[in-house]
């Protein structure tokens, strides 16, 4: 009888240091090399999905300050209006 591992909850829009906390959880359990081949390749997967949410977060993060950091070539900040 094989046991059953506690899974961390996966929520699609965590907040991006929860996402990483949830990442890192992952990591552990895979490393540690107990688990069988079939939960091993599912919480891979699952850590996969929180990897290319957690990129775009920081991408659009990036995109937001490069947009903050704009200057014109005189010098002067250049402003739009701000997107919610």
């Amino acid at each position: 009888m094989t046991k059953k591992t506690q899974q961390p909850a996966l929520v699609d829009d965590a907040p991006f240091e929860e996402s990483i906390k949830q990442l890192a959880e992952i990591v552990d359990k895979l490393e540690g090399g107990d688990l069988p081949l079939d939960e091993s390749v599912a919480l891979f997967e699952k850590g996969m999905g929180i990897a290319k949410r957690s990129q775009a977060q920081l991408d659009r993060a990036e995109k937001k300050v490069e947009e903050l950091l704009a200057v014109e070539a005189d010098g002067t900040p250049v402003t739009r209006p701000f997107e919610e």
